[in-house]
């Protein structure tokens, strides 16, 4: 039996272009995808901070080191420039596998440029 768990996550991302002509996708930075682990035409789930929408889309590559976070296609329809959104891919994972498995949790700034990485997510406090 496989869990399915988060493999990687972009935190809070900002879209800088939201192109409903292109051929569908996201593109994202190459060296974002490089770091949290995400290959390129992997599916990624994408929520939409800033308007509630989340979908479901596939990632392609953007010009490395370019800050660049581009909604394609229909979804387009979904995230403007300017949104923040968080970008996610999951993976399922054996019993075995579970016992060492971290997820790789990348932040950026408000240019997309990475700040840090973790593997856990702090405990919400009451």
């Amino acid at each position: 039996m496989n869990t399915i768990m988060l493999k990687g996550k972009l935190h809070r991302v900002t879209v800088t272009h939201s192109e409903l002509e292109y051929e569908g996708s996201c593109a994202i930075d190459r060296h974002l995808l490089e770091t949290v682990g995400i290959r390129e035409y992997e599916q990624i789930e994408i929520y939409n901070v800033t308007n509630g929408e989340r979908f479901t889309t596939y990632a392609i590559l953007a010009e490395e080191n370019s800050g660049v976070i581009s909604i394609n296609g229909a979804a387009a329809h979904k995230a403007d420039p300017g949104d923040i959104i968080i970008i996610c891919a999951y993976i399922g994972l054996n019993q075995q596998e579970l016992v060492s498995f971290k997820p790789k949790l990348v932040y950026v700034d408000d240019q997309n440029q990475i700040t840090h990485t973790r593997h856990t997510i702090p405990v919400q406090v009451a």
